[in-house]
């Protein structure tokens, strides 16, 4: 009589790495043109804004590096003293245009994602203690969101930068200005993540994993952040990707109008804000270059969160 053992499975479990490529974001993320070609714009220009000393032929911003003869060259023509040429011409301080774009898209960025990460974070808090808690608690907050709604988001940023700036000694102005901005763009960008995660926490607390993480002890706070956090982040991800994109643009408006990054540190609101000046002048190149590139990133980034949208959205499948 022989002995028959019964065949096991050794099939390794796939990786992460398979496993997101077997996924139904991927299949639709595949399927849409507008979203490869949306991903692959604003990851060439977020790539190219933080390896800008490496990009750009010079860094404008070092009073070292500028020659003033360079002043107003256009595109690809050769500046009558200096001989040079510029890929995207020069500004009116022989700066070159295509080096702006890319330490001034750093300064974009960088307050785009960070207020959109502070206003994330304080939305999310709030709102899962006015879902999770309600009463007078839920009341206060929405009350105040609803009370902000009531304004626009841009004056409501211009509010808080001239108090935060009011505040702040005038020799640390320039030093505090980035940070006020980013301060300024989260608080106004709070509301519409704390009602969406306020209104899934009413969702999801009256579901049967969160009664039985009641019974077994849990405090309320690892109940909000370890079972219900998780499971709301899809629609936080998908604002968060459009709202960076607002974001971006709320900086470069404040910018514009004077009020964002100084001079010290120019964003591409900045660089839009000192070329209308010299476009009646024929110097176009100066406001075009860095609008063209605030419409492609802000336009990328918000076609990417449209997409997540729709692949997320659990009706549409």
């Amino acid at each position: 009589m022989s002995d028959q053992s019964t065949p096991t499975d050794t099939t390794p479990p796939p990786s992460r790495l398979r496993r997101a490529l077997d996924s139904d974001l991927w299949y639709a993320f595949r399927r849409s043109p507008v979203a490869m070609v949306s991903t692959v714009v604003a990851l060439l220009l977020i790539l190219s804004a933080l390896f800008a000393p490496l990009v750009a032929t010079t860094n404008p911003f070092d009073p070292s590096s500028l020659n003033l003869l360079n002043g107003f060259t256009p595109p690809g023509e050769a500046n009558a003293f200096t001989g040079e040429t510029f890929l995207l011409g020069t500004d009116d301080q022989g700066r070159d245009v295509f080096s702006t774009i890319l330490y001034g898209m750093r300064i974009s960025l960088f307050v785009g994602f960070a207020a959109v990460l502070f206003a994330v974070v304080l939305g999310i808090i709030l709102g899962l203690l006015a879902g999770y808690f309600g009463g007078w608690m839920d009341s206060i907050i929405m009350r105040a969101a609803d009370v902000q709604l009531t304004f626009p988001s841009i004056l409501v940023a211009m509010l808080i930068f001239g108090i935060a700036k009011g505040v702040t000694p005038i020799e640390y102005r320039d030093q505090v200005a980035i940070w006020v901005l980013i301060l300024a763009i989260g608080l106004s960008d709070w509301v519409q993540f704390a009602r969406v995660v306020r209104g899934a926490t009413l969702v999801e607390k009256s579901k049967d994993y969160v009664a039985a993480a009641r019974l077994i002890g849990r405090k309320p706070f690892a109940i909000m952040l370890r079972h219900i956090l998780p499971n709301i982040l899809s629609p936080v991800l998908v604002i968060a990707t459009i709202s960076l994109a607002l974001a971006i643009i709320a900086e470069a408006t404040l910018s514009f109008l004077g009020v964002g990054a100084p001079p010290t540190q120019p964003s591409l609101g900045t660089l839009i804000r000192i070329g209308q000046g010299f476009l009646f002048s024929g110097e176009w190149w100066i406001l075009f270059f860095p609008a063209c590139t605030l419409l492609g990133l802000a336009l990328s980034v918000n076609l990417l969160g449209d997409w997540l949208r729709d692949a997320l959205n659990p009706r549409l499948k």
